[in-house]
């Protein structure tokens, strides 16, 4: 099947901000006065922060400030990391460059609200290379529902068996198959991480681009 476009996650894939949205929850929940534990924390690790903010209120219902508020200062919180710590993959920018230059369509799809994704274009400085860019904030559910994916390609113009996604995560794998799509995870030189979900593996961005893209 002819490869026309190809879609990127963003946590994990463009920077490394896994890290940051841990930090944000512990900081804000906890003030609100969350009990975060690592076995409840596992369970969040996949969801949208709107999913998290009301997971943690359910546990620990807070007084005077609704949830959407809350997830709005985890947002900010993120936000602020990823402006200010060195957290850019390296090697991505050109290796979306290279994608853009073979007429390869651009997307992004995240779990992550559209204020941390513009957050994080602007970091990288890639804006321009994107078509689209889509978050699951405007879904009703999130990865690993593929209904970001689907609505990527729809806006890409693209149909879903002609992209490919990268991801770094078995839930976002599911996301991008769900929607007929092929597979890349990332693993950044994890060589461990192996998805039987992954059509390909790419351990870095600096190695050249894989043979499915030649």
């Amino acid at each position: 099947m002819v490869l026309k476009a190809v879609i990127f996650d963003m946590d994990g894939v463009l920077v490394d901000s896994e890290g940051f949205w841990a930090k944000a929850e512990l900081d804000v929940f906890s003030s609100y006065g969350v009990q975060i534990t690592d076995d409840l924390a596992t369970q969040t690790k996949y969801m949208t922060t709107k999913e998290v903010t009301e997971f943690w209120h359910g546990k620990f219902p807070w007084e005077n400030l609704d949830v959407p508020t809350v997830e709005q200062e985890v947002v900010s919180k993120v936000i602020e990391l990823i402006q200010s710590e060195d957290c850019t993959m390296s090697g991505i920018q050109q290796f979306i460059t290279v994608l853009k230059n073979k007429n390869y369509k651009i997307g992004l799809a995240t779990n992550a609200p559209l204020r941390v994704a513009d957050a994080v274009l602007e970091k990288l400085q890639i804006r321009e290379l994107f078509d689209s860019v889509h978050s699951s904030e405007f879904e009703e559910l999130g990865k690993p529902h593929p209904a970001v994916y689907l609505t990527s390609a729809k806006k890409l113009g693209v149909s879903p068996e002609h992209c490919i996604a990268i991801e770094d995560s078995h839930s976002g794998l599911r996301a991008a198959k769900g929607a007929g799509m092929r597979t890349i995870v990332f693993t950044n030189d994890d060589e461990s991480i192996d998805f039987d979900l992954a059509d390909f593996k790419i351990l870095n961005f600096n190695a050249g681009l894989l043979p499915v893209f030649q």
